[in-house]
C-alpha cells in the first residue's frame, strides 16, 4: 500500500507519515503543485490532503483529481470549519479529519478508507490463496514458509497481489517502487520480476504472475 500525505506543516506531515508507516509506504509532500503531479501518476492507494497549501490549494487539487481518479481522499480541515468540510465532501472527498486530531483517530479513519476501497486490505494482513503477507514486517509466507523476498522485490510482489486482475504497466510499477527521482532505468523492472518469478516457482506460484507483452504485468487467479 502507498499513501500520499499533503501537508505544508512539516512537523505535522512527518508525524502523520510516522503514524501511518505501520500500515503502508508513506510519502509526504509540502505544496499543492508537487502533490497534483504525484496524484497524476496514479500510484497511491490513499491521499491525505490539507486544504490550505502553497501554490495550489487542496480544493483545487481535489477538483482536478476527481476528473481522472477515484483514489480515496481524506481531507484535513481546521477546527469548526463546517464550510470546508461540506465543500470538500461535495468535491469528492471521502472523509475528513479536523485538526488537531488524535493518532488513533487518524489510524482508524485511514484503515476504514483502505478497507472500503481495497478489497484485499484487512489491517496489516494481505492474503492470496496460501500466500500470506505480514505488512508490518514486509514479509511473505506460503504454506507457513517464509519467502526470500526483500526490498523492492517484496514491494513488487505486494503491489501486484494487491492489484490482482489489473494490468500494471512497467512504467507505473517502476514509479511505484523506485520513485520518480530515481536514476535507475525502467529495464530494472524486468530483472526484478524475473528474479521474483524464480522464487515463486519453488512454490508453484509463478503461474499467477502473468506477463502482458509490451505492456507490463498482472497477478491473476488464472494460471499462466
Amino acid at each position: 500500500m502507498k499513501i500520499l500525505v499533503v501537508e505544508d506543516d512539516r512537523n505535522l506531515n512527518e508525524s502523520i507519515c510516522d503514524s501511518l508507516s505501520e500500515l503502508a509506504d508513506v510519502q509526504g509532500v509540502y505544496d499543492g503543485e508537487e502533490a497534483l503531479f504525484l496524484c497524476e501518476q496514479n500510484i497511491f492507494d490513499l491521499v491525505i490532503l490539507d486544504i490550505m497549501l502553497p501554490k495550489i490549494d487542496g480544493f483545487t487539487i481535489l477538483e482536478k483529481l476527481r476528473k481522472f481518479s477515484n483514489v480515496p481522499v481524506l481531507i484535513l480541515t481546521a477546527k469548526d470549519s463546517i464550510e470546508d468540510k461540506v465543500r470538500g465532501l461535495k468535491l469528492g472527498a471521502d472523509d475528513y479529519l479536523t485538526k488537531p486530531f488524535y493518532r488513533d483517530e487518524l489510524l482508524a479513519r485511514t484503515e476504514a478508507l483502505l478497507r472500503r476501497y481495497n478489497n484485499n486490505f484487512s489491517g496489516l494482513q494481505l492474503t492470496f490463496k496460501e500466500m500470506k503477507f505480514d505488512l508490518a514486517h514486509k514479509s511473505v509466507f506460503i504454506r507457513g514458509e517464509k519467502l526470500e523476498v526483500f526490498g523492492k522485490t517484496y514491494d513488487i510482489l505486494e503491489y501486484l497481489v494487491r492489484n490482482k486482475e489489473i494490468i500494471i504497466p512497467k512504467e507505473q510499477l517502476f514509479n511505484r517502487v523506485w520513485g520518480f527521482d530515481s536514476d535507475t532505468i525502467w529495464s530494472v523492472v524486468e530483472v526484478y520480476v524475473s528474479n521474483l518469478r524464480k522464487i515463486l516457482k519453488q512454490y508453484d506460484y509463478h503461474k499467477y504472475l502473468k506477463t502482458i507483452r509490451n505492456v507490463g504485468y498482472m497477478w491473476t487467479e488464472t494460471e499462466e
